[in-house]
């Protein structure tokens, strides 16, 4: 059998430095907001060049606390992309602000500028802009956009660790960055876990205010907070691997490439990166009008996948009220119906991509 994530894999390899964080955390007696989620946040911060870090209990309260210390609200407009996780649209509802959707380009998959200028108001109070599968957005031409309308972005760099775009890594280049570290992330944790990057100071305290309770160093709400806190047990483990994320990202991308060349004479549509950027292969996703025939064998060769997504949040029941409906995002919709995750993690073997790519050239062989 073939994974499509293997959780285990990176544990094996580091064992004993993320079993020894572990027992420091537990012989400390400080498991909340300690010097391990201190030191993380140094220490993701200056990974990815940004300034601050504010370690917080998920990517999805990222986005919320992100949102909050903009003073994003009841009925603001937000816009983003809808094929994304329903996180970067509950975080949006989270805060009572309305989302509103714009199309992707028909090659990156990533948020379109030419829609994003048709869409941008003075109703908009910010953008939400999506770093999908671990490829950059070409953030400069979203600036272009908002920036002189005084419009904020919110990066959602879930799937990002590692993407750089202009020799930079993503996050830093909006006005915050929001990162997931849920345990299939190129840096994963051992279960929830979240941070927000910025370079404004007043940004960092107010997110570090919201994050508990609306406190500012006493039991006194300056605020209306939450409690959304990154443990230390989490930060431990989470320091011990972002040591090795470098090492992580060069395994991803080597199989990354090894899929492109078995697959490369096939008649998928491959991953594209977006000029100028450096993609991070949180997934590998294909795509192709055969997928569900491909699905199907690749269950017989015991081979895992994912479709990452398969209905975009803006035809999903829960969002209905928001008027959308079949055909006003063709691209996300036409996406939605072709995307399929391959198996992509450091404990895949070159080998077993090559079965992968096997099967899947097989399968539409047999179809064409």
């Amino acid at each position: 059998m073939i994974l499509a994530f293997d959780p285990c894999s990176e544990y094996r390899r580091h064992q004993h430095e993320i079993d020894s964080a572990i027992a420091r955390v537990l012989n400390s007696g400080q498991v909340i907001l300690g010097p391990e989620g201190a030191c993380f946040e140094e220490e993701f911060a200056a990974y990815v060049g940004a300034r601050y870090g504010v370690g917080v209990k998920s990517g999805t309260d990222a986005l919320i606390v992100a949102l909050r210390a903009l003073g994003i609200g009841a009925d603001d407009e937000v816009l983003t992309v809808a094929n994304t996780a329903v996180p970067t649209v509950a975080a949006i509802r989270a805060t009572g602000a309305i989302p509103r959707f714009v199309d992707v380009d028909p090659v990156t998959l990533l948020m379109d500028a030419d829609h994003l200028q048709a869409a941008i108001s003075s109703q908009t109070r910010c953008v939400v802009a999506v770093h999908l599968y671990g490829n950059p957005l070409d953030m400069q031409q979203i600036k272009a956009i908002a920036a002189p309308r005084g419009v904020p972005i919110v990066a959602d760099c879930a799937q990002a660790h590692g993407a750089q775009f202009g020799g930079r890594h993503v996050g830093p280049d909006a006005d915050i960055g929001c990162y997931s570290f849920y345990p299939t992330k190129n840096l994963g944790g051992f279960g929830d876990a979240g941070l927000c990057t910025t370079d404004d100071a007043r940004l960092a305290a107010q997110m570090r205010r919201i994050r508990m309770y609306g406190f500012d160093g006493d039991r006194v709400a300056q605020c209306e907070g939450l409690c959304s806190r990154l443990d230390e047990l989490q930060a431990a483990m989470l320091r011990v691997k972002l040591r090795h994320l470098d090492k992580v990202l060069l395994v991803r991308r080597r199989l990354a490439e090894r899929y492109t060349h078995s697959l490369s004479e096939s008649d998928f549509v491959l991953p594209a990166t977006t000029p100028g950027g450096r993609h991070a292969y949180h997934q590998y996703v294909v795509r192709t009008s055969q997928r569900t025939t491909l699905m199907e064998e690749l269950q017989r060769a015991q081979i895992g996948y994912g479709i990452h997504y398969p209905v975009p949040v803006h035809l999903m029941p829960a969002y209905a009220w928001l008027g959308y409906r079949p055909g006003d995002l063709p691209v996300t919709e036409r996406a939605a119906e072709e995307v399929l995750s391959l198996p992509l993690h450091v404990g895949l073997s070159e080998n077993e991509i090559r079965d992968v790519a096997s099967v899947l050239r097989g399968a539409v062989q047999a179809v064409t």
